[in-house]
């Protein structure tokens, strides 16, 4: 490697950073009832105006009135909620769920809050104000039965936004830290005086340029409120550092995010200010700081030429801001819990890449937004680098020793497809090359997109289901007749066939997502949010109106590796070894191998080991391996390696479907290097993703498609049945664009090289490719070249991202059975990084079984 560029040395951990992460961690998450009673306060008092109106001066009212809290040792201030990563309620978006769930959410397996009575008591109350209100009653009244068959079906769900707020967006943070609100409210003042009153849509313009000056001015406001707040304290304290530290704080509020910020202190709190208030509008996740190394840069390089900030005071600013992050939190329901648990908030925040001149954009920041990662230890932000050939290979190699920490971060993105996958999409060259990543894998250029992301998580081995069942699953008619699939005679024809019921599925998928498109325009318009997107001020419209200057809608495909290995076993074996018939097969996949299908298994309690016996073990796994479900003698309790004879249990399946499965499992495997296969999960995407894009949203945008699952391959596989790869009913599907777990058997490299071979551009939306490798393949300096080298070859041959967890299964079993000793071990889910231990144990068992590759 030629050395390029001379990194700056690594700052030391404070105290006050450990003293943060302490008080951060210190309970379990708490719902709060504040903002839920103050929207419905203020909703009550404004039934007569428009809807935009409504909604600024709903956040106007919470941000007068919810409580401010500066916590110890803090140097960046603004709470979202009084306790530490508590959660405020958002009744205006969907609330029923949560009625349902009051009594359970202390006592689930994944993502556990605590509420109080009175906090119980106060949302009830908010929550009658809702009924037939909400945005998900509108969206559910706006789809078609067609659409609401499939969703029952679970072909695809578009829960994240049914449920809540869009986010996925990222602001352009850069113009409120040059303007400040105060710009910003001039420039809706100006956007009023110029804008033409005899156009009938002057009245509509009007009124969202009123809310984006009411939200502004209580933004102003919310800084000025915690000014004074930290003049009290100071004026009240006895600690002579802690009492400048508090005045700096007034100063810094005093000033943003009012005015422009004028140094580099003054920026990172203006950010926080911005990126929390977000937050308060609506609790959409994946609100994302993006090219968080690049905004900020000019102030941080002003301040170390003034002599005013030395850079390990600009680190410890740093890593205040990455604990503050972590404070963001929402209350999902139970299911997603499940589907995306360990409180994630996939706040994605980028280093590296270019700039919009195709020059190498890597600077100080750049290096530092590393370090903090490393310093705090935290799933947030989720810290990403861009790569491309000219990246320094000091940046890459930092990034590498970052991954050896085993956090799951950084992601790593390729530049070499992503800006051309932009451009396809009609993204202008410069502002392709200024994209960011928005939540877990998904780019876009910063400031100008409304890119609704994760707009749908889509079953792609359901629609193979209903192929196999003529349009028919479980007894349910959701598909569409495209024939006998015992009459097929070839490969060619199965593909036709899920090509059709694919084109059935994603047109049902629009229908839903639009719907819900529609319903967030009419019932929950952002004026905050908007005002900092170009060009809602200039058109005179919410982002949820159209206002952005690039609009998308971004489904993603689930389980591609589960229909290319399905596909071509049944090539395989049945056209050209003709070991079985398709209609053994059908009715092989109906009796799931010959097992019974497993219900929501959960493992049994630890047994100590001083009273477990041998045939106590020996019974336990037959349990559980009847009813499909894997266990591990670690799982048990067990400290023994006992040898266990399952005698003709049907764990394997009975006679002719045991033999079936071993069959269709041996055929060989996507994630191998191997061509035809390959070449068949490149199909599958192209059907899904040319089908994708096809369809237009009510913003005037393009649907783009997608290839991840976040973490949805778990429920997603609960819901679908057995498929031909071998794979049993209830199973976990294949994680993103990886590989089957344990099924890429050729090494990591064989494994890149296959998911290289997909069309990673049209997948525009962003793809996902998780690799895991046992800490010791990462060891030394070479360690580290090895990984590196590792990406720049995937990336040569096109991919468009990988993300690694570094730690071994052992280390996994061990914090599975031990919690309490593993409290702070954070892991790779999917797109973004969790605390292990806060895991669903199914999206635990998930990671473990993932294939553990060496070098």
């Amino acid at each position: 490697m030629t050395k390029v560029y001379d990194m700056p040395k690594s700052a030391p951990v404070t105290g006050r950073i450990g003293h943060l992460i302490d008080n951060l961690m210190s309970g379990t998450p708490e719902i709060e009832a504040e903002r839920a009673v103050l929207i419905t306060e203020s909703f009550k008092q404004t039934e007569h105006l428009p809807m935009i109106i409504r909604r600024a001066k709903a956040l106007e009212h919470i941000l007068r009135n919810m409580t401010l809290v500066i916590r110890d040792k803090e140097l960046i201030v603004g709470n979202l909620t009084v306790k530490p990563r508590g959660c405020q309620i958002f009744p205006e978006f969907s609330n029923r769920w949560l009625l349902s769930e009051f009594d359970t959410v202390a006592r689930r397996t994944g993502d556990v809050f605590t509420i109080s009575d009175d906090t119980v008591g106060k949302l009830k109350q908010s929550f009658e104000y809702w009924n037939g209100r909400t945005v998900q009653e509108l969206a559910t009244s706006f789809m078609s039965p067609e659409a609401l068959t499939a969703l029952d079906a679970e072909v695809f769900t578009v829960g994240n936004y049914y449920n809540n707020g869009v986010g996925h967006i990222s602001v352009d943070y850069g113009k409120v830290l040059s303007k400040g609100f105060k710009g910003i409210i001039e420039e809706a003042q100006q956007a009023k005086a110029e804008a033409d009153r005899s156009l009938p849509d002057y009245i509509k313009k009007e009124q969202f340029l009123n809310a984006v000056i009411i939200s502004a001015e209580a933004a102003i406001q919310f800084g000025k409120r915690f000014a004074e707040l930290a003049k009290n304290q100071a004026a009240a304290c006895s600690d002579g550092v802690r009492q400048r530290e508090l005045l700096q704080i007034a100063r810094n509020c005093e000033r943003v995010p009012a005015n422009p910020a004028s140094s580099f202190s003054e920026a990172v709190q203006c950010f926080w200010f911005v990126h929390m208030l977000i937050q308060v509008e609506s609790n959409g996740h994946s609100v994302s700081p993006m090219r968080f190394d690049q905004y900020m840069y000019p102030y941080y390089k002003q301040d170390i030429e003034r002599g005013t900030l030395r850079h390990e005071e600009a680190q410890e600013l740093l890593d205040c801001l990455w604990v503050k992050l972590n404070e963001v939190n929402k209350i999902r329901d139970e299911a997603s819990s499940k589907a995306f648990g360990g409180y994630p908030m996939f706040q994605n925040l980028v280093v590296g890449g270019q700039n919009e001149e195709g020059l190498d954009a890597t600077n100080e920041l750049s290096f530092a937004c590393l370090e903090a990662t490393a310093h705090v230890k935290l799933p947030q932000p989720s810290v990403s680098i861009r790569v491309w050939n000219r990246t320094p290979d000091e940046l890459l190699l930092k990034a590498a020793e970052v991954s050896r920490l085993g956090l799951g971060l950084p992601a790593y993105y390729n530049d070499e497809v992503i800006i051309p996958a932009l451009v396809s999409r009609s993204v202008s060259l410069a502002d392709a090359r200024d994209y960011g990543i928005i939540g877990c894998v998904e780019p876009q250029k910063g400031g100008k997109t409304e890119g609704w992301h994760d707009a749908a998580f889509f079953n792609l081995p359901k629609v193979m289901e209903f192929v196999i069942g003529n349009g028919t699953v479980n007894g349910k008619k959701a598909g569409i007749t495209t024939g006998d699939f015992t009459s097929f005679t070839s490969l060619d024809e199965i593909m036709e066939a899920y090509r059709k019921q694919m084109e059935h599925f994603v047109n049902l998928l629009a229908q839903a997502d639009n719907a819900v498109d529609y319903a967030h325009a009419e019932r929950a318009p952002l004026p905050f949010l908007s005002s900092m997107v170009y060009d809602c001020i200039g058109r005179g419209k919410s982002l949820q109106e159209g206002g952005a200057f690039y609009n998308f809608t971004g489904p993603q495909g689930v389980g591609i590796a589960n229909v290319a290995d399905a596909m071509y076993a049944i090539q395989k074996v049945v056209f050209e070894e003709r070991k079985t018939t398709l209609s053994e097969l059908q009715a092989a996949l109906e009796r799931n191998f010959g097992l019974a299908r497993p219900a929501a298994a959960t493992a049994p309690a630890p047994v100590s080991p001083d009273t477990l016996t041998q045939e106590h073990i020996i019974e336990l796994i037959k349990k559980f391996l009847l009813e499909g479900n894997q266990i591990s003698l670690a799982q048990l309790g067990a400290q023994a390696d006992v040898k266990v004879d399952l005698g003709n249990s049907r764990s394997q399946g009975q006679g002719n479907d045991a033999r079936l499965r071993e069959w269709l499992i041996a055929a060989p495997k996507y994630g191998n290097d191997i061509e035809e296969v390959d070449e068949l999960a490149r199909q599958v995407g192209l059907v899904y993703c040319r089908e994708v894009q096809k369809h237009v949203n009510p913003r005037g945008g393009t649907f783009q498609p997608g290839l991840y699952p976040a973490s949805a391959n778990v429920p997603l596989g609960a819901a679908t049945g057995a498929t031909a790869d071998g794979r049993l009913a209830g199973e976990p599907l294949a994680d993103g664009v990886s590989p089957v777990s344990g099924r890429d058997t050729s090494g990591p490299t064989a494994s890149a090289n296959s998911v290289a071979k997909l069309d990673h551009h049209i997948a525009s939306n962003g793809t996902l490719f998780n690799q895991k490798f046992h800490p010791s393949a990462l060891s030394g300096p070479a360690g580290l070249e090895k990984l590196a080298a590792l990406v720049r070859g995937f990336f040569d041959q096109k991919g468009m991202h990988v993300q690694f967890n570094v730690i071994s299964r052992d280390t996994l079993l061990e914090a599975q059975r031990n919690p309490e000793k593993y409290k702070n071990l954070v892991v790779r889910v999917a797109g973004y990084s969790a605390h292990f231990t806060t895991l669903d144990k199914k999206l635990q068992d998930d990671i473990i079984n993932r294939t553990e590759q060496t070098m």
